[in-house]
């Protein structure tokens, strides 16, 4: 992992932003989630969490699953999987070397507060793994520290370490 200074950072602060106004579509009950895939400096995916079928629930589903539920605990298709999806469907051909930009915003009481788009530490074995799958190469996160990229191999290895 590495952090980003000067021209590199400023670049990547401008597709945080950009990830941070898809995640605004996100109709999640517990948090907005945006992302996008960017390849040669072109957006060539983007996503955001949400519900199958972008339908709207009465209340998230995870408060009702048991403590000892194994599969993946969220009734929302993560941004991070919607944005490859987009990637894959419209720019197939550039989805290889690109990179993945991927934000939380902080939501209470239903305000999202969109001025902070930091996120936590990876976590998601089910992004990670398909993002090496189609061969993203780099994972961007943006920390109080800065913004920080990952190879996409330390990205997945580090969310099977990930314990909440």
């Amino acid at each position: 992992m590495k952090y980003l200074h000067g021209k590199m950072e400023r670049e990547a602060i401008l597709y945080m932003e950009k990830a941070a106004k898809i995640a605004l579509k996100s109709s999640c009950l517990r948090a907005k989630c945006g992302s996008v895939v960017v390849k040669d400096n072109e957006i060539i995916g983007e996503g955001y969490n949400s519900p199958p079928g972008d339908k709207p629930l009465e209340r998230c589903i995870k408060d009702e699953l048991p403590e000892d539920f194994i599969s993946d605990r969220t009734c929302c298709i993560h941004a991070e999987d919607r944005a490859i999806r987009y990637a894959l469907k419209n720019n197939p051909d550039q989805i290889i070397g690109s990179i993945l930009y991927f934000v939380r915003l902080d939501k209470q009481r239903d305000i999202v507060k969109i001025n902070n788009i930091k996120t936590g530490k990876p976590y998601c074995t089910w992004c990670s793994k398909t993002a090496l799958d189609v061969g993203i190469v780099e994972f961007v996160l943006w920390y109080e520290e800065g913004i920080c990229v990952y190879d996409t191999k330390e990205y997945n290895k580090l969310s099977f370490q990930y314990k909440p």
